[in-house]
């Protein structure tokens, strides 16, 4: 049997619904009750569609203008507005409003708590002009003598007059109108972390390919061909003529990018074995003199790494990249031979992404940045739609942190740690993405607004001796087509849509690794600008631009204000020390590795001298070895060699 749990969980409503109407029959007794209800019923409905279609706001006239007579009074003129709740405010004459009662009411009412001292000469006040709805029984007439137990004694208003009043408040005023913008803040909080996790996944985007080539085709070389020649040829020769001494900032940049690209060129081709360098120096003859960018690329490595990396570069996500261009550089293809112990890095740099030890140490931190943002705004998400995100976050497995090395250098990456890496990327970059994308289309859904303030703004006054000065009615909310929850987005409504057909309800994106050749050479692209700036030009980086971009005249996106929670320093201190500890136990582990190595070299010198020994001392050494083994009997070891000393005495005449 299907059980209930809710509203239409179970094919049924379990609550009342909001709008009831009276159903009419023959010969039914009409009472009150039913008259009241269809009353209710219109009224209510009229104000739905006044409050959801409408919105608050003047719909037309309720000009405000200065009194002729002058003095402490403003002339309302004749209009029509909606409050918040649906209901009509209407002003069928023009009305002198005294705004300096309103004041001292306001006053009053506030316990003498107001905009300022009502009205002092010690400068201008500044309030603003409301009208608020009100309903006023009227016309009372006495009812007729009813079989009620309890019948109104004395007269009962029949009728009700829908009416009105003009108060003046001071302080913010409600804002009705919904920008798509600040929902969207409302789902990615503090903008600057939200940028800042984009900016590390974008680092992360750039490398998450490379790496799973690096990893699938450890042993294999990246392709070199005719585009990688020009780039050789163009670098070497820029590089060449770019002076000497350290570089100026500008200078600096452009000759990183150029020690990047001749040295992704020069690691493709110490990829290769011996027989592929010379069918390669055959192909294209500039890489005959390879020994001479080598030398080239030290000579730029050395001036880059006199400059200072934070005024060359002042964002940080770059200038990592830039310092293992240098670092990895100077390793792995500046020497005359490639480092052979170090391949992963070598196609790394060879694919255009140098991937050093201290760049490896932020791509972990970044990684935990990632995932520990998209689990914090999943765990606030009111309005989510990805259902499966937040447990495909929760499993993506993020390598250890590692403690930041003092120096550049430190002990070459592993293919699993390089797979991990990449895995962890892939999954977490597509993550984000699928986060932001429902972020972006949910704000296409306006939410329901509360409305506890009624009260419609028609101007703002300036006081001065309790003297109107000034009449403001620029800023109030008018009602729009649409209601002034879509008001916002009439200038980029249709652009949104035309977006959201191609990013919204679409499948679930998922990161695809690269596919590669079954043998040969591995084809991978240049990345040409990964030291530049990364444009952010797709169909959800569009949508996000459009939605926090205030267009002209429009109300800038509101930010949430959240609770911060601030890890104690006893954790972030244990934290600090388990990535020392664990680095400690990987270098004791290379060290126990090595000693191994050690002893195995040993055993095999001694069983090398072992075979060049003459044969008849082949025996003695057998002896020497089984004596080594025994163990020490004392006294009767001693008696041992005393008979064997015995037995060696010379007789007499026989030499010593």
């Amino acid at each position: 049997m299907a059980q209930d749990c809710g509203c239409g969980c179970g094919g049924t409503a379990t609550r009342t619904a909001a709008f009831v109407r009276p159903r009419f029959f023959a010969g039914q007794l009409l009472t009150e009750d039913d008259l009241g209800l269809l009353v209710a019923y219109l009224t209510d409905k009229n104000r739905l569609h006044n409050r959801s279609l409408s919105g608050p706001g003047v719909i037309r006239g309720l000009e405000v203008a200065c009194d002729p007579c002058g003095g402490g009074s403003v002339l309302v003129r004749p209009g029509h507005a909606l409050d918040c709740a649906g209901n009509d405010i209407v002003l069928s004459c023009a009305e002198r409003v005294d705004v300096a009662a309103l004041v001292r009411e306001l006053r009053i009412s506030s316990l003498g708590v107001d905009c300022g001292h009502g009205c002092a000469e010690d400068g201008p006040r500044h309030y603003g002009l409301f009208v608020r709805y009100e309903e006023v029984a009227a016309e009372p007439v006495a009812p007729y003598a009813t079989e009620e137990p309890c019948p109104s004694p004395g007269c009962v208003p029949s009728r009700v007059r829908e009416s009105y009043r003009f108060l003046v408040r001071c302080g913010e005023v409600t804002d009705h109108r919904h920008n798509p913008g600040s929902q969207l803040l409302a789902s990615i909080g503090d903008p600057a972390k939200a940028e800042q996790t984009r900016l590390r996944d974008q680092r992360l985007g750039h490398y998450v390919d490379a790496m799973f080539t690096a990893a699938l085709a450890a042993d294999r070389p990246v392709r070199f061909d005719a585009a990688d020649a020009a780039r050789y040829a163009a670098s070497l020769a820029w590089l060449r003529t770019s002076g000497e001494g350290v570089p100026a900032d500008p200078v600096a940049r452009e000759m990183t990018a150029h020690v990047r690209a001749l040295a992704s060129a020069v690691a493709r081709y110490d990829s290769y074995d011996r027989a592929g360098q010379d069918q390669l120096a055959r192909d294209y003859p500039d890489l005959a003199g390879v020994s001479d960018a080598r030398g080239v690329l030290r000579a730029a490595c050395a001036r880059l790494a006199a400059t200072d990396p934070e005024s060359v570069w002042p964002d940080p996500v770059r200038r990592s990249i830039a310092r293992a261009v240098v670092t990895e550089t100077g390793l792995r293809v500046a020497p005359e031979r490639p480092d052979p112990d170090a391949p992963l890095e070598v196609r790394m740099l060879a694919q255009g992404t140098p991937l050093s030890y201290g760049l490896g140490v932020e791509f972990r931190a970044d990684l935990s940045l990632v995932r520990e943002w998209l689990l914090d705004r999943l765990d606030r998400a009111t309005r989510l739609a990805d259902c499966a995100l937040r447990a495909e976050v929760a499993r993506v497995t993020v390598p250890p942190l590692l403690p930041t090395p003092a120096e550049d250098g430190g002990p070459p990456t592993t293919v699993a740690e390089l797979r991990q890496l990449a895995e962890a990327a892939a999954a977490l970059t597509t993550a984000l993405r699928r986060f932001l994308t429902d972020a972006a289309c949910a704000t296409l859904t306006p939410p329901a607004t509360d409305c506890a303030d009624t009260d419609v703004l028609l101007a703002r006054l300036e006081l001065a001796d309790c003297d109107v000065v000034r009449v403001c009615a620029a800023t109030r909310e008018q009602v729009l087509p649409g209601g002034s929850v879509y008001g916002e987005w009439l200038p980029k409504l249709y652009r949104l849509r035309e977006l959201a057909e191609r990013v919204c309800c679409q499948p679930v994106p998922r990161h695809d690794k690269p596919t590669l050749p079954e043998d040969g050479p591995v084809p991978r692209p240049y990345p040409e600008n990964l030291l530049g700036d990364w444009p952010r030009t797709g169909d959800l980086d569009q949508m996000l631009t459009l939605l926090l971009t205030p267009a002209p005249g429009e109300t800038p996106p509101k930010a949430i204000h959240e609770q911060v929670y601030t890890a104690p320093s006893e954790v972030t201190d244990s934290l600090h020390e388990l990535a020392v500890l664990r680095a400690q136990v990987a270098d004791l582990t290379a060290t126990v590795t090595g000693l191994r190595a050690q002893l195995s070299s040993a055993q095999e010198q001694v069983s090398e001298v072992a075979g060049q020994l003459p044969e008849r001392l082949g025996a003695r050494l057998a002896d020497l070895e089984s004596t080594s083994r025994e163990p020490d009997t004392g006294s009767a070891t001693s008696s041992t060699r005393r008979r064997s000393g015995r037995a060696a005495k010379p007789t007499s005449g026989e030499s010593t």
